[in-house]
């Protein structure tokens, strides 16, 4: 069994990997089926195990490391053991070989790489992460932590809720005016990929290093988990890696 996956490649970068996971070609029953990887959400844990597994060989990384993803700041790095799942929203490592995996079902899955690929990070941005500005908090975490510099960055946005489908009706409780700029107030919904572009823009990752996947995840069910279209559904991953 193999996973589909979508590849992504940054522009000379060598050595950096990306795939964005769809719900195609597990084992899971509805409302997981098939590729499930989100071991929170109601599955068998064996199926998901299953999927996990799989999405892995697909890969070829020799081992993925998840979260417990809890829509905060919090970034981890080099984690030591891929077996022990640490609470937060930002992964990064320098280890050849190990993925680093986001769950998503809507929101963002951020992938970021250093120019020289030997430094990535995986975040999950969900729209309360926006709100905290986790993807200008997390360049400046992870260019702390290895001494690197924002303009050397690059950045992939994988698929999740496009700006038609991401509504609000309680923009002024949920956002506030700080956010108008993203909001449009006929239709009550948030660009949340201009967003995002412009957070990482923000924290000096330059325009022209930010790429993104302009899937909505609510659109494209055969392809996709999303929540806010299902309710009770799966999950699928994003992931980034440096080869060995």
């Amino acid at each position: 069994m193999a996973a589909e996956v979508i590849p992504f490649v940054f522009p000379g970068v060598p050595g950096v990997r990306c795939a964005f996971q769809t719900r195609v070609g597990g084992v899971s029953p509805a409302p997981w089926d098939s590729a499930n990887i989100g071991d929170n959400v109601g599955d068998d844990p064996v199926r998901v195990a299953a999927n996990r597994q799989a999405l892995r060989e697909t890969l070829g990384v020799d081992s993925l490391v998840a979260l417990h993803q809890v829509h905060g700041t919090v970034m981890h790095f080099d984690p030591a053991d891929p077996d022990v799942t640490l609470e937060g929203d930002g992964l990064a490592t320098t280890r050849p070989g190990l993925g680093l995996l986001i769950r998503t079902a809507d929101c963002q899955p951020v992938l970021l790489a250093h120019a020289k690929g030997r430094h990535v990070a995986a975040l999950h941005v969900g729209w309360r992460g926006n709100r905290l500005n986790f993807p200008g908090l997390a360049v400046e975490a992870f260019c702390r932590q290895y001494d690197l510099r924002p303009r050397d960055l690059y950045a992939v946005r994988g698929p999740s809720l496009g700006p038609s489908c991401a509504e609000f009706v309680n923009f002024d409780d949920e956002w506030g005016r700080d956010f108008a700029d993203w909001f449009d107030a006929s239709r009550k919904t948030m660009d949340l990929w201009r967003l995002t572009a412009d957070q990482l823009h923000a924290a000096g990752v330059p325009a022209a290093h930010c790429f993104g996947l302009d899937l909505c995840t609510c659109l494209l069910p055969e392809l996709f988990f999303s929540y806010r279209r299902s309710g009770q559904t799966g999950r699928q991953g994003s992931v980034i890696w440096i080869e060995g």
